[in-house]
């Protein structure tokens, strides 16, 4: 792709890897100029995510630079680098008729697995920051996010509803290893018992069990595995770093035997790509164990289209036509249409038979559906906590009443 198209994008990353590589350029680890990078290794605990494929060196490049060299140089510029941010606010509302919840907490922004269809790319521009690279590669963690939930909780005015974790970016991604954001969150709701729900693409929510178990025993708690296609050569480009679909599967069951119920998101569906499998992906869900299910179809809001189509031009080269009038034929004549009612699903003949193969499919292997899962968790049990901590306002308020002596 020409660098005036990558600047047209708003890639400021890919605008500095061409500054260091310029016949080389790189939008991000989800990228198909990047291959070997999004492989790249972290110097974190290893974690079985079900991914067995080694690393390897990338080919000698062209010019006098040696393989060796270049290669470090590659990962050096696509170092992850996770930012401590302190959150002004930890809860988001809406009021959209398209999603099945009205509040959700995001501990994170930016994520890294970089799945190359994600709707949250394009939120990275908020920050001054490309949706390619920079979403993949700076992001920023809200360490007060658990502080913030207790003062939200102890309002005299709060008023508890479901609470949907990490549908905006992952709140199980690799770094949530370490910064452990999302755990303390955990521990905040079940101290109060406030009903919550946990969708993610990773096998580390196995790690919480011990918190999320006893919070579903007591109608208080659910999580949804994002199953997108069972191929792992396809899920190794589409979502470089998030668990192979047979861990997810695994996931799955090890979570329902744990006594939590666990529905499966098939999303987004592609056509011509991930669509053909939506009824092996629910009967694998339900043979994990999976009690509900629910689809969205791709999403190409603003910088997302330019990048998926280059994914989809190298890797389904013979279908990617096909692909794009599918999109088009299912979002009135445009790629994409932000209008809700047909944002998630689409419109047309072709967005209802897929509507209609997945509802049918539902029914036969029994499966109910996210949306009515959800929507059971019993928010009567709440409790305020009792330990909150004081807010910024409080806290200089209190100096200045200090600086008075």
């Amino acid at each position: 792709m020409p660098e005036a198209a990558l600047r047209s994008a708003g890639a400021r990353g890919a605008n500095l890897a061409l500054d260091l590589h310029p016949d080389l350029p790189i939008k991000g680890r989800g990228a198909v100029t990047n291959i070997q990078s999004r492989f790249e290794v972290h110097g974190r605990e290893r974690f079985d995510d079900g991914w067995t494929i080694p690393v390897q060196a990338p080919a000698q490049p062209r010019g006098q630079v040696p393989a060796r060299d270049q290669h470090q140089d590659q990962a050096a510029s696509l170092k992850t680098v996770v930012t401590d941010e302190i959150a002004r606010s930890i809860l988001s509302r809406n009021s959209s008729p398209d999603i099945p919840f009205g509040v959700s907490l995001n501990p994170y922004r930016g994520c890294e697995h970089g799945c190359i269809y994600c709707y949250a790319r394009p939120s990275h521009g908020y920050l001054g920051l490309s949706p390619g690279l920079d979403f993949e590669s700076k992001l920023f963690a809200k360490v007060n996010a658990a502080d913030l939930l207790r003062q939200e909780l102890a309002r005299p005015g709060y008023v508890p509803h479901n609470i949907a974790i990490g549908v905006n970016t992952d709140a199980y991604q690799p770094c949530e290893r370490n910064k452990r954001i999302t755990r303390e969150v955990l521990e905040v709701l079940a101290e109060c018992r406030h009903p919550y729900g946990l969708i993610t693409k990773s096998a580390l929510i196995e790690r919480d069990i011990d918190l999320i178990a006893p919070m579903a025993e007591q109608g208080l708690a659910c999580a949804a595995i994002t199953l997108t296609t069972l191929d792992g050569e396809i899920a190794r480009t589409l979502e470089p770093r998030a668990a192979a679909p047979a861990r997810r599967l695994r996931a799955i069951r090890t979570l329902t035997e744990a006594g939590i119920p666990v529905s499966v998101s098939v999303a987004p569906i592609i056509p011509f790509v991930t669509e053909p499998e939506i009824e092996r992906i629910l009967e694998a869900a339900r043979d994990a164990g999976a009690v509900g299910a629910h689809y969205t179809v791709l999403r190409m809001p603003w910088e997302v289209n330019p990048l998926f189509q280059q994914w989809l031009q190298t890797h389904f080269p013979d279908r990617a036509q096909r692909v794009l009038n599918r999109i088009r034929d299912m979002r009135g004549g445009k790629e994409y249409d932000s209008d809700f009612g047909k944002r998630m699903t689409g419109e047309g003949v072709w967005a209802d038979l897929i509507r209609q193969r997945f509802t049918k499919a539902v029914k036969r292997l029994g499966l109910d559906g996210y949306t009515s899962r959800f929507n059971k968790l019993d928010g009567e049990q709440f409790r305020r906590p009792v330990v909150v901590p004081k807010t910024a306002k409080q806290t200089i308020a209190e100096a200045a009443q200090m600086d008075l002596f």
